[in-house]
C-alpha cells in the first residue's frame, strides 16, 4: 500500500509530512485490512452477476453506433464505482472518526501541519480507491470484458477519480456534526452508483433529468472508463477529465480551509 501511495502521489507532489501520515495509516490498517479488503466486493458481485444473468436478458447496447454487449457496457461503470467507493468511505467515516476522537490534534502536535493533514488523508483515500479500481480492472480482463489496449489508462483515469472524491469528501466530512449524520454520505453516493449512466445509457433519461445526472461527478468518472475500456474515444472525455481534476482541486482548497478552522481554533 505504501508503494501505490507512492506512485500516486510522488514525493514532489506530496509534502513529507503528509507521507508521515500515509505511514501512519499504513500501520493503523494492519489491524483493520479485512475491512479495506471487503469494499473491493460490492462491486465485482454486481459484475458477476450482471454477467450470469441480466445481460442474457437485456442484450446488447449501442455506444458511439458500436454494438456492444450489456456487461461491457456496466463493467467500467462499476470500476469507476469502485474507485468512488473506496475513496469516499475512507475520506468521510475514518476522517469523521478521527476528528471526533481528537486524533488530529495528537498529530499537529508534531511538526506536521493542517496541509498536511489534509494531503495526507487525501492521498491515503486515493489510493484506497485506487487499489479498488485496480484490482477491478484484473477482474474485468479475466472475464474478457477489456476491449481496448486504451484500458491501460483506467489506471491514471481511476487515480483521478479517487483524487476527485477523496477531496470532496474530506470537505464535505468537515461540515458534519454527528454520527447520524453520516447517512447523507450514503444519501449522496447511492443515487449516484444508481443513476450516473452506471447501468443505463443515458439517453435513457428524460431530458429534464439528463443534465442533472451531467452535472454528477461519478458520471464524467464513467463516461471515461468506459470510452477507454471499448476504445471509443470521443473529445468529451476531455471535459470528463478537466470536470474530475477542477473538483479535485476545489476540494482540496476547501477541505484545507475547513481543517485549519476546525483544528486551529
Amino acid at each position: 500500500m505504501t508503494t501505490l501511495v507512492a506512485r500516486v502521489a510522488p514525493p514532489a507532489l506530496l509534502p513529507a509530512g503528509a507521507r508521515r501520515l500515509v505511514e501512519r495509516n499504513v500501520i493503523a490498517g494492519r489491524h483493520t485490512w479485512f475491512l479495506i479488503v471487503s469494499g473491493f466486493f460490492e462491486p465485482v458481485f454486481y459484475l458477476w452477476s450482471i454477467g450470469i444473468g441480466i445481460s442474457k436478458l437485456v442484450g446488447g447496447l449501442t455506444i458511439a453506433g458500436h454494438a456492444v454487449s450489456y456487461t461491457v457496457f456496466v463493467a467500467p461503470g462499476l470500476m469507476a464505482a469502485s474507485a468512488m467507493n473506496g475513496a469516499i468511505y475512507d475520506s468521510t467515516f475514518n476522517v469523521f472518526h478521527k476528528l471526533q476522537f481528537k486524533t488530529y490534534d495528537a498529530v499537529l502536535s508534531t511538526p506536521l501541519t493542517v496541509v498536511d493533514v489534509a494531503l495526507g488523508e487525501i492521498a491515503w483515500a486515493l489510493g484506497r480507491g485506487l487499489l479498488y479500481a485496480s484490482a477491478f480492472l484484473v477482474t474485468m480482463s479475466a472475464m474478457g470484458l477489456v476491449a481496448s489496449p486504451w484500458a491501460a489508462l483506467t489506471i491514471p483515469a481511476a487515480t483521478l477519480i479517487g483524487a476527485a472524491f477523496a477531496a470532496v469528501g474530506i470537505a464535505a466530512t468537515t461540515y458534519i456534526r454527528t454520527w447520524h449524520d453520516m447517512d447523507l454520505v450514503q444519501l449522496a453516493v447511492l443515487p449516484m452508483f444508481l443513476f450516473s449512466a452506471t447501468f443505463y445509457p443515458l439517453t435513457t433519461y428524460p431530458p429534464a433529468v439528463r443534465w442533472l445526472v451531467e452535472l454528477t461527478p461519478l458520471y464524467h468518472g464513467v463516461a471515461l472508463m468506459r470510452g477507454l475500456t471499448t476504445g471509443l474515444l470521443t473529445w468529451s472525455m476531455l471535459v470528463d477529465v478537466a470536470y474530475l481534476g477542477a473538483l479535485g482541486v476545489l476540494g482540496v482548497v476547501v477541505a484545507a480551509r475547513r481543517l485549519d478552522r476546525l483544528l486551529l481554533t
